[in-house]
């Protein structure tokens, strides 16, 4: 996470990126912020921390791609995931498609290979799980596991 993240999208796009996700709770100015990164030639995503409601994005949700939910506080990995996540996903899905849009709902943070199917059962697109294949005895078997969820 990054502060004035406005400051820093043209550097992205130069080093490559394709997709740029800011947090809705460091943009002064988060209708503009996803107006230059589209302006770029990019993707835009939107990450809420955990106790950000999802009602935060009502009024940007057409104009973005990407949901990245934080299921943990942001800042370090390894954390549990926070349970209440599971709700916040089903109230984003609802927004997401009741106005008929294709926004990816990503999560991260604390996924697990137990967590995962009703992390997708209440409606994510991309799970985010560091921990789980990374510390795994075999990522390759892990990485597997997720997608045939």
């Amino acid at each position: 996470m990054i502060v004035n993240p406005e400051n820093f999208a043209e550097q992205f796009k130069n080093a490559g990126a394709d997709n740029l996700t800011v947090h809705l709770e460091t943009c002064n100015h988060l209708h503009r912020n996803i107006q230059q990164i589209k302006s770029l030639g990019m993707k835009a995503g939107v990450a809420l921390n955990p106790h950000t409601p999802v009602a935060g994005l009502s009024d940007v949700l057409h104009e973005i791609d990407l949901v990245c939910m934080m299921s943990v506080n942001p800042g370090f990995g390894g954390q549990k995931f926070i349970p209440h996540t599971i709700e916040k996903i089903k109230q984003l899905r609802k927004m997401i498609d009741e106005k008929g849009l294709n926004v990816l709902i990503e999560i991260d943070g604390g996924v697990t290979l137990e967590n995962a199917p009703s992390i997708i059962a209440a409606g994510a697109d991309v799970l985010v799980a560091g921990n789980t294949v990374f510390k795994s005895a075999d990522p390759k078997a892990t990485i597997a596991k997720l997608k045939s969820l």
